[in-house]
């Protein structure tokens, strides 16, 4: 799974958001969690931690309020690898079982 996104196109994007973050005082977890927290097209925010101050970084990004221009500029960098469709990230059917 993780493959897919090892890729270049992918990689050069995200290499884009490490200025952004830096601008903006954030960690690029922090920028991360506080992007999908605040993007319209992403219902949950699925955030993982393995150690408790992973936990608290999270924790912080929570409260981040991005503004316009960084949100454009995050949107901006990743346009070339991410979906805004919404009719392209719909779950697929599913099987019923009798």
């Amino acid at each position: 799974m993780i493959d897919a996104w090892l890729k270049d196109p992918v990689l050069a994007a995200v290499q884009q958001l490490g200025p952004l973050a830096k601008e903006a005082g954030l960690s690029m977890a922090q920028l991360a969690v506080a992007w999908v927290l605040q993007n319209s097209n992403v219902s949950a925010a699925i955030i993982g931690a393995s150690r408790p101050e992973q936990v608290l970084e999270n924790a912080k990004a929570s409260g981040v309020k991005l503004e316009a221009g960084l949100l454009s500029a995050i949107d901006k960098a990743l346009q070339p690898v991410i979906q805004l469709d919404p009719a392209m990230t719909k779950s697929p059917a599913r099987n019923t079982f009798s």
